[in-house]
């Protein structure tokens, strides 16, 4: 032990740490460490790909921190650990950074300039910061190998995910349709139930209530309530629930005579709800009679515009029924365009007012603008439009009622524009068709912490939903289905060498540049087949990622199968929408297993104020420059000792890596052992033994809270995953006895 004059008043840990990593770069020492593990238990560890589109945030180094813990832990106890990077390469994250730098404004901007150059700008921008993660990475203290990192973007890759599509659709998990889907209008394409759900905001809408004069009975008009007014050019039909009571009511002043449910008069008179003003309310209008909304069924009406007068011979402008209207707001009658609502779309095609196979009514092109069909607002984007409609309406005395409405919307986690729904074609998985399964291999998993697994993910897969894994996109792995012009034929290719085969022509590259122009021989008599126009989502993507890495099954067949399903991974908890959820829809749907055996949740770090860090806002310190004030040993500690290990959410405060710097013990230490040597008169030497058998106090404490922490981690099962749940929960008690951590 140095004298206590040799001890620096002020030491430089970051300048320690450097010192170690030049140690660990020049020896090699972690890919000297895994080969000479060569041969042990294997461990197996799946890291998921980040995008590459930015740097490192403090989300990152927390999750990092968890898998290098957890991935040394495993080495330490015998085990042989690959660790290996990848990179999330395709999807709306690197269009959306070129579609800035280009001034993409729709779809047909990138069809105009090309789809190749397009891709070789998004091509080009995928490794701008590999460099500065590489960098980040390991200068936190992480272990793992960027050398033989995975890109979503490799051939392949690629090819796996054709050979994961091609196993479902032989499984029949696969399917074209129509279906009512979220949709960016800013990115001309759908988002999943699971991507909208990481964006709503609060917003104001506005809420009108609109008259369907019954035709053949003049004055006399059924009230319907919208927030979307954009849709009423499409409106199609109204629907009533078969099995409430409506009211007919003729207004005092005015003769009017209006239909509606009869629990939802507040809606025409909120005076109504008031029990002081309810009477004066009542003597505005009377009663005229009283139906089930069973008797209204077939009545047709006047659509609040005329321009698909002609679907009324195939049944359009008539009532409907539906078990999904309900009496918690509007008037209980429902507007129904088929295009822009789901619940309306299938209630329309049970009663005939659309069929299969043909065209919807939906005025609106990719961009979100009306279409020529409704030539007043051509041009014009559908939430632009809603005040130009109520205008219009009002000015034709078809509007009676104008709120406005507070409510939380979805917008589009990208772009942060609002979302609509639209009915689109696309190619589904029907997770639906293995809902029990994926709850059954969900049982099968350990979660840390447990509740996550229990509730948040349980809840999630029992409401799951059919996957759109189509994106009308382009950079991206192109779903590899050739369809006839009828649609009744489909070939769905699964490797490189069977496309080469079946169609003739040499591939060199999967993406959409080098196959749209490419047709496979009808084998119906059908003429040729072309490729449908949509790239893979690049969840379907990442969700491939334990086949794709490795090229499965086209190379590492048996090295894949010996360590699948993973014995370990770890993100954070809006990931329980995202990749530990197609982990778990693909694994399943492949080979009825989960795809990973254990798991750690960790929350989320927040800026000091509890909002989102956000860059421009510039309201939380640069990672970089905390760690060369620190050290990365003290973010690192700063992280694994706070309650966002277990899925809560974290404030983070560079006080609290700074407070986790206790030189100040240390000279401390030294003081004392000088002290006693010169009390003793004799050196000290330290020794286990003597430890083990000290008097102190002290000392028993920290022997006993060690022993604690190696016996609750032998009651876990002993397993590498153990590990960051004790670590946590031992540090915590730790600090709160006021002991050193």
């Amino acid at each position: 032990m140095p004298r206590l004059e040799e001890v620096p008043e002020r030491f430089s840990f970051p300048k320690g740490e450097e010192e170690i990593l030049e140690y660990w770069k020049q020896n090699d020492t972690f890919h000297e460490s895994v080969r000479l593990s060569e041969g042990r238990p294997p461990f197996s560890f799946y890291d998921g790909p980040p995008f590459a589109t930015g740097l490192p945030h403090y989300g990152h180094i927390l999750a990092g921190t968890i898998k290098d813990v957890v991935c040394r832990y495993a080495h330490q106890t015998g085990h042989h650990v690959p660790r290996r990077f990848g990179w999330d390469c395709h999807g709306l994250p690197v269009e959306f950074e070129i579609d800035k730098k280009l001034d993409v404004k729709g779809r047909q901007d990138v069809l105009d300039m090309g789809i190749a150059t397009y891709n070789d700008e998004c091509r080009a921008i995928v490794g701008r910061y590999t460099k500065e993660w590489e960098v980040t990475v390991g200068r936190v203290g992480r272990w793992i190998d960027f050398s033989t990192g995975y890109r979503t973007m490799d051939l392949s890759y690629m090819e796996t995910v054709w050979w994961v599509f091609q196993q479902l659709h032989e499984k029949g998990y696969v399917y074209r349709g129509f279906k009512v889907m979220p949709y960016s209008c800013a990115l001309n394409t759908p988002l999943s139930n699971f991507e909208v759900q990481q964006n709503y905001k609060d917003v104001s809408d506005p809420a009108v209530v609109v008259t369907f004069p019954l035709l053949g009975e003049e004055g006399a008009s059924f009230l319907a309530w919208t927030t979307t007014p954009w849709t009423l050019p499409s409106n199609l039909a109204l629907c009533v629930n078969p099995e409430l009571e409506y009211v007919r009511i003729r207004e005092e002043a005015t003769g009017a005579v209006y239909i509606l449910l009869a629990t939802r008069l507040v809606q025409l008179y909120s005076e109504l709800a008031n029990p002081k003003k309810a009477a004066d309310a009542r003597k505005k209008f009377s009663e005229v009679e009283r139906m089930k909304g069973s008797a209204l069924a077939g009545v047709e009406y006047a659509p609040p515009f005329g321009y698909f007068e002609a679907r009324r011979a195939s049944g359009a402008f008539r009532v409907i029924t539906g078990g999904f209207v309900t009496d918690d707001s509007g008037t209980g009658i429902v507007h129904c365009a088929p295009a822009f609502g789901e619940e309306d779309y299938k209630a329309c095609l049970e009663h005939g007012v659309i069929r299969r196979g043909e065209p919807l009514v939906c005025p609106v092109d990719a961009d979100g603008r009306f279409s020529d069909e409704v030539p007043e607002w051509r041009g014009l984007g559908v939430k632009e439009a809603d005040k130009h409609i109520i205008a219009h309406l009002k000015a034709q005395g078809r509007i009676i009622k104008v709120d406005v409405i507070n409510h939380s919307y979805p917008f589009c986690w990208r772009s942060d524009t609002p979302l609509i729904y639209r009915a689109v074609p696309g190619t589904f998985v029907a997770v639906e068709a293995i809902k029990e399964k994926l709850i059954a291999n969900n049982k099968q998993t350990y979660w840390v912490p447990g509740h996550v697994r229990e509730k948040r993910f349980q809840n999630w897969l029992e409401n799951a939903r059919d996957w759109a894994v189509s994106r009308n996109r382009f950079w991206g792995t192109p779903i590899p289905m050739w369809v006839s012009d009828d649609g009744e034929e489909i070939v769905v290719v699964g490797s490189k060498e069977e496309l080469e085969r079946l169609s003739g022509v040499a591939v060199s590259d999967l993406h959409r540049e080098f196959l749209d122009h490419i047709e496979l021989p009808s084998q119906q008599g059908k003429g040729t087949l072309k490729r449908v126009d949509e790239v893979f989502d690049c969840w379907f993507e990442s969700g491939s990622m334990p086949y794709a890495q490795q090229h499965y099954p086209f190379e590492n067949k048996q090295t894949f199968e010996a360590s699948f399903p993973a014995d370990f991974i770890a993100e954070g908890i809006d990931q329980t929408r995202g990749w530990f959820y197609t982990l778990m829809v693909l694994s399943t749907a492949l080979f009825d297993k989960p795809a990973f055996k254990n798991l750690i949740c960790n929350g989320l770090v927040l800026a000091a104020d509890g909002q989102k860090m956000s860059k421009r806002k510039k309201n939380y310190p640069d990672p970089v420059l905390v760690i060369d004030s620190y050290g990365a040993d003290a973010l690192r500690l700063y992280l694994i000792n706070s309650p966002v290990v277990h899925a809560e959410d974290l404030c983070f405060r560079e006080a609290g890596v700074m407070q986790n710097l206790k030189y100040h013990a240390y000279r401390l230490l030294v003081a004392s052992v000088r002290t006693a040597e010169a009390r003793e008169g004799a050196s000290f030497e330290p020794s286990v033994g003597e430890a083990l058998g000290s008097a102190n106090l002290m000392d028993k404490w920290i022997l006993a809270a060690a022993n604690g922490l190696v016996r609750f981690m032998r009651a876990e099962g002993g397993g590498p995953l153990s590990l960051a749940s004790a670590v946590c929960g031992w540090c915590r008690g730790v600090a709160r006895a006021g002991g050193a951590r």
